[in-house]
C-alpha cells in the first residue's frame, strides 16, 4: 500500500486531484457500457501521452484495477496488459533501446505486439486499429492528436459504447474537440475532457454531452474525510473509495445518457458523499485516529447515516447575517 503524508498539517498536499478524478470517469464509462464497475480490470486502454500527467494517471489506474482484482503481484501484472501507451515516437514496447524509467512498466513485452501485429513504434492510429479500445485516453498536451484517422480507426472498438478522453489543457491543447468526436462516432459514445466544453446539439432532440474530468470533483471531498478521520495519510485505498463514490453518484439513467460527472451544482453534496467514503475506507484500513471530540474508536462506531451527519455537521457552510443599514 503506497500512502501519501499529509503535510503540513492539518492542510492536504495532494497531487494525485487528476487521476482521481479520471479514474473516476473511467469507472463511469464501465457503467455506461453496461457492465458493473468491478469490470474495470477488464477494460483495454490505449493512452496517448507518456509524460508526468499520462503515467500518474497510468499508475493510478493500473494500482485501481489490481486491489479489484485482489492486490496481489499477479493481479498487479495483469492489470499492467490492458494498457498500451503511444508517445511522440510511437507505441512503446520493451524493443525500445531507451525507455523513460517512469514508462518502463508500461511497454509492451515483444511477444504481446507480435501477436497483435503491433511493432515497436506504431502510430496511434494503427495502435488504436490493431487493439480495438474500450477507452482511448489523452495526455498527451498535443491539440488535435485526435485525428481523423484516429478516431476512425475507434469504430472498430470492440466495445458498445467507446470512451474518448481528450484529458489535456488548456482546450488548444485538447487532442479532440466533442464535435469531432461525435461527428465521426455517432451519438453512442462516452466523452470526457480536461477543458470545458458545451454539449453538442445532435440533431433529432438527442444531446452529445461532454463531461469536464475537474478536480473540484474530488479534492474538497478527499481533504475534508481525511482530516475528520484523523489520518496522517492518504492511501490508495482512500482515493479509489473517493473515485468510486464520485463514479456511482450518478444515476443509471445519467450514465445512459452518457452523463458521469455530477452538476457543478451538486458540489456540496458530491464533496459530502466523496468525504464520508474516504472516512470509511481510513476506518476500514485502520488509519482512522479521529477529529477533536470524535476519537477513533467513536469513529469506528458511527454507521453510514452517522458518518454522513459528522460530514455535515464539519462542512463549513457561507451563511452570514442580514446587514440592515440605517440612515440617520
Amino acid at each position: 500500500m503506497s500512502l501519501f503524508y499529509i503535510l503540513p498539517y492539518p492542510t492536504v498536499f495532494f497531487l494525485q486531484g487528476t487521476a482521481g478524478v479520471a479514474i473516476a470517469g473511467l469507472l463511469g464509462a464501465v457503467r455506461a457500457q453496461g457492465r458493473p464497475m468491478i469490470d474495470f480490470p477488464k477494460m483495454k486502454i490505449v493512452v496517448a501521452g507518456a509524460g508526468s500527467a499520462g503515467i500518474g494517471v497510468l499508475n493510478a489506474a493500473r494500482r485501481t484495477m489490481a486491489r479489484m482484482l485482489g492486490d496481489t503481484e499477479t493481479a498487479f501484472e495483469s492489470a499492467r496488459t490492458q494498457f498500451w501507451v503511444v508517445d511522440a515516437h510511437g507505441l512503446i514496447t520493451e524493443a525500445r533501446e531507451s525507455i523513460d524509467t517512469d514508462a518502463r512498466p508500461f511497454a509492451r513485452k515483444v511477444n504481446e505486439s507480435d501477436r497483435q501485429g503491433l511493432k515497436e513504434g506504431a502510430n496511434l492510429a494503427e495502435v488504436v486499429r490493431r487493439v480495438q479500445p474500450d477507452v482511448l485516453l489523452g495526455l498527451s498536451a498535443v491539440g488535435g492528436l485526435f485525428s481523423k484517422e484516429v478516431l476512425e480507426a475507434l469504430k472498430d472498438s470492440t466495445s458498445t459504447r467507446p470512451a474518448i478522453f481528450p484529458m489535456s489543457n488548456p482546450t488548444a491543447n485538447a487532442e479532440c474537440t466533442p464535435e469531432d468526436a461525435f461527428s465521426i462516432l455517432g451519438h453512442n459514445i462516452i466523452f470526457g475532457s480536461g477543458s470545458p466544453f458545451p454539449n453538442v446539439n445532435l440533431g433529432n432532440g438527442q444531446i452529445g454531452h461532454c463531461n469536464q474530468a475537474n478536480n473540484m470533483f474530488l479534492f474538497p471531498g478527499i481533504g475534508l474525510g481525511t482530516l475528520l478521520s484523523g489520518s496522517r495519510m492518504v492511501s490508495d485505498g482512500m482515493l479509489q473509495a473517493a473515485a468510486e463514490r464520485l463514479a456511482a453518484y450518478m444515476t443509471d439513467e445519467d450514465v445512459d445518457n452518457g452523463i458521469i460527472y455530477p452538476s457543478i451544482s451538486r458540489i456540496r453534496d458530491i464533496t459530502k458523499e466523496v468525504a464520508a467514503a474516504v472516512i470509511k475506507e481510513a476506518i476500514e484500513e485502520d488509519l482512522a485516529e479521529g477529529y477533536r471530540d470524535m476519537d477513533a474508536r467513536e469513529l469506528k462506531k458511527l454507521n453510514h447515516e452517522e458518518i454522513m451527519d459528522f460530514v455535515k455537521n464539519n462542512m463549513w457552510s457561507p451563511d452570514y447575517q442580514t446587514l440592515i443599514y440605517k440612515n440617520d
